[in-house]
């Protein structure tokens, strides 16, 4: 479980590094970033784990989501993996919202993307397992958040494995595969056409079949192009709703899809995190 470092710069008084290793899950290299607020020695810090969306890797959170104010000020390590397995040797689609860039955070089943497509795996163990080995993490206290294809992501993540993680947040996520183009072209590829199969990688399908959180955090802006065909925001709403299940769901007025508008609420989101991790 050995990591390469790609970079290490110090932000904020703390650490931000580029991590590469090679992955059991993929079987590819994998690259990751994480940020390690300035702490005590021997201190373990909560952990916020970040999921990206379509066309994204560990850079794009990294450079344009202005996270690291907002983690040195509570005290929180923030780790961002890629979107997907990449490589020659990886199979690929000219479409942005498939193959590399796009993994949805399944494990395929489906030929040729079987092979190399388990970043469910990648994110629910196998990196979690790496990260409590070479970071001052307490495992403990982990949160997680995510944007777009990574909200769909931190949302089924989280409700698969109750108990684990004690915050759940979102930006603009996709809540529901099962009902939507992005979701059915993805879902269809990587895991093939029986529906469901699916319901284990759909937000809402899991509340509706018994899984809860806590508590959840969800940001969408009215302004997205994506807010009616394939986010459909309102499908969560009703899927809490009918569960009972506490949840804060806020459309705001005038913001895109774009990073733009997730770092405008991220330190809120960071900070409803730390809350939560240091209860």
């Amino acid at each position: 479980m050995s990591i390469e470092t790609v970079s290490e710069t110090k932000c904020f008084g703390g650490k931000q590094g580029v991590y590469k290793h090679a992955s059991e899950a993929t079987g590819t290299d994998m690259t990751f970033a994480v940020f390690v607020p300035e702490h005590t020695p021997g201190e373990k810090l909560p952990v916020l784990w970040w999921l990206s969306g379509l066309t994204c890797t560990h850079e794009n959170a990294m450079i344009k989501c202005h996270y690291h104010q907002a983690c040195a000020e509570h005290g929180v390590i923030f780790v961002g993996p890629d979107t997907s397995p990449r490589g020659e040797s990886v199979p690929d689609d000219e479409a942005y919202d498939f193959g590399q860039g796009a993994g949805f955070y399944v494990n395929a089943t489906q030929d040729p993307w079987a092979k190399h497509f388990h970043m469910r795996s990648y994110v629910e163990d196998e990196l979690p397992a790496l990260v409590a080995k070479n970071f001052p993490v307490d495992m403990e206290r982990q949160g997680i958040s995510g944007h777009s294809m990574g909200g769909h992501g931190a949302l089924t993540v989280s409700l698969r494995n109750p108990g684990r993680f004690r915050s759940t947040s979102a930006f603009a996520p996709i809540v529901s595969p099962l009902h939507c183009p992005w979701g059915e072209k993805a879902l269809t590829g990587y895991i093939g056409d029986d529906r469901h199969a699916w319901r284990e990688y759909d937000a809402c399908a899991l509340i509706a079949d018994g899984a809860r959180l806590p508590d959840l955090l969800v940001d969408q802006g009215r302004a997205d192009d994506f807010l009616d065909e394939q986010l459909k925001t309102h499908l969560l709403e009703e899927a809490v709703r009918e569960a009972g299940m506490d949840a804060t769901i806020r459309l705001q007025e005038g913001y895109d899809h774009s990073y733009f508008f997730v770092s405008t609420f991220i330190a809120e989101h960071v900070a409803w995190h730390a809350k939560r991790l240091k209860a």
